[in-house]
C-alpha cells in the first residue's frame, strides 16, 4: 500500500476576531494551505524534486516548517521549553531540503501536524507583547506569529508552483 498525504479541510477564519485569535487563524489557515497542497500526492511524489537546479520539494517544505516551527515558537520565544533541534547540527542549514527520503514522508508530514501542536501549545496563555532575547534582538510573541504567517505564505507559493510541476493542480 503507496501512502498519499491526506485530504485536508482548511479553517476559515474570522476577519474582525481580536488580534490573537485573528493571527492563530492566519497561521492556521497557511499551515493548512501547505498541506493542502500536498494532499492525494504519494511520498515520491512530495519528495520530488521537478524544478533542478533547485533542491525545492514538498516534502522539504515539509521537514523546513517543522523545524521553523520548533525554533521559532519553542526554541527562541520559550526559553526552557524542552525542545532540541530538528535536524542534527552538523547536517548542515540546508538538510531539511537535501535529506529527502520518500520512506520518512509520513513521519515528516506526522511531525509537522505534532509540531503545530507543540507550538500552540508553547504560545498558549501567553501575552502577545511577552519579550524574549535571541542572539542578542529583543522580539515579541506577536512577532514570532507574524514572522511564521509571512514564512508560511511565501513557502506555499513555492508549495503551488512545485504542485503545478508535479501533476498541474493550481490554485487555491
Amino acid at each position: 500500500m503507496t501512502w498519499r498525504a491526506p485530504a485536508v479541510d482548511r479553517p476559515s477564519g474570522s476577519l474582525t476576531a481580536p488580534e490573537r485569535d485573528l493571527l492563530q487563524g492566519y497561521l492556521d489557515f497557511y499551515r493548512t494551505t501547505l498541506l493542502f497542497k500536498c494532499a492525494g500526492l504519494t511520498a515520491e511524489e512530495l519528495a520530488a524534486r521537478p524544478s533542478p537546479p533547485s533542491n525545492l520539494s514538498l516534502l522539504g517544505l515539509i521537514r523546513h516548517l517543522t523545524k521553523v516551527e520548533r525554533i521559532w515558537f519553542r526554541i527562541h520565544s520559550a526559553p526552557g521549553e524542552p525542545a532540541e533541534p530538528v535536524f542534527a547540527p552538523d547536517l548542515g542549514k540546508d538538510a531539511d531540503f537535501e535529506r529527502i527520503d520518500p520512506a520518512e514522508a509520513q513521519a515528516a508530514y506526522d511531525g509537522l501536524i505534532a509540531e503545530w501542536t507543540l507550538s500552540d501549545e508553547a504560545a498558549a496563555g501567553r501575552s502577545l507583547d511577552e519579550a524574549f532575547t535571541f542572539d542578542g534582538t529583543e522580539s515579541t510573541l506577536r512577532m514570532v506569529y507574524i514572522h511564521l504567517i509571512g514564512e508560511y505564505a511565501r513557502h506555499c507559493g513555492h508549495a503551488d508552483l512545485v504542485r503545478e510541476q508535479l501533476d498541474g493542480t493550481t490554485g487555491a
